[in-house]
């Protein structure tokens, strides 16, 4: 006779990998949080409908200053999902969980307004959103063409290589590449060159009217960019921690 294990319908758990953003504070948390709503007021729904995980791993705090950090994180609508590289005395219950074993994603570093700032913050590894309108499909080679417009809402992510686009990226929309970004049409959106650590990626397009910018890691909002590159047809790389810009005949 055959025997019955389990009577009941089982519960079906799978693993499942989804791409969020990790924040690293640096010290003093004030001044850290400041250049978070600066980034947050130039690039308008940057963290909306992100998961955020908390990277504390070279952060030298207590209990009650994570808390505190948590708290200010909360009432600006940034959720937190899970804090990595934290000491176990940090934990409590309540708080998000312990997280371990990130792959590289894409960075983002807030840029240096001023050099009499105090140092810069911290990366702040970054991926495009997790739940976006509409993901455009990548297929699994050294680079990919995209030939239609990019919509807003949209992104496309390929951090295996290279991105073209034939069309225009609109506000709104994104371009994640492992490798460099080619738009043969307006550029009004994101794109973002050497996501997983690429700083030779480059970035080209036939004409810039972008949100935001960013090669391996250091990007440009549009309040930072140059307006006489504005509208013009510009190649963008990067050396050291500044992105460089030229036009292209």
């Amino acid at each position: 006779m055959t025997k019955v294990l389990t009577d009941a319908r089982s519960i079906r758990i799978k693993g499942r990998s989804f791409l969020a953003l990790v924040l690293s504070p640096e010290l003093p948390l004030d001044w850290w949080l400041g250049r978070l709503d600066d980034l947050a007021s130039r690039s308008a729904g940057f963290f909306l409908g992100r998961p955020v995980v908390l990277d504390v791993a070279d952060l030298e705090i207590d209990r009650k200053q994570l808390k505190s950090l948590l708290d200010e994180l909360g009432q600006r609508n940034v959720r937190v999902m899970g804090i990595e590289g934290g000491r176990p005395s940090l934990f409590e219950p309540g708080m998000p969980p312990a997280m371990k074993g990130g792959r590289p994603a894409p960075d983002f570093e807030v840029p240096e307004a001023d050099p009499a700032d105090p140092p810069k913050a911290g990366k702040g590894k970054a991926a495009a959103p997790v739940t976006p309108e509409e993901v455009l499909p990548v297929r699994a080679t050294a680079s990919i063409i995209v030939r239609e417009p990019v919509r807003s809402g949209q992104s496309v992510i390929f951090p295996e290589g290279d991105v073209t686009v034939v069309g225009s990226v609109a506000s709104g929309a994104e371009i994640v590449a492992g490798g460099s970004v080619h738009i043969y049409g307006t550029l009004r959106g994101r794109a973002l060159a050497g996501s997983v650590g690429n700083a030779s990626a480059r970035i080209f397009c036939r004409r810039l009217e972008a949100e935001l910018l960013a090669i391996d890691g250091v990007y440009k909002t549009a309040e930072d960019m140059a307006p006489n590159l504005r509208g013009q047809s510009v190649q963008l790389w990067l050396e050291g921690d500044s992105i460089m810009a030229e036009r292209l005949n």
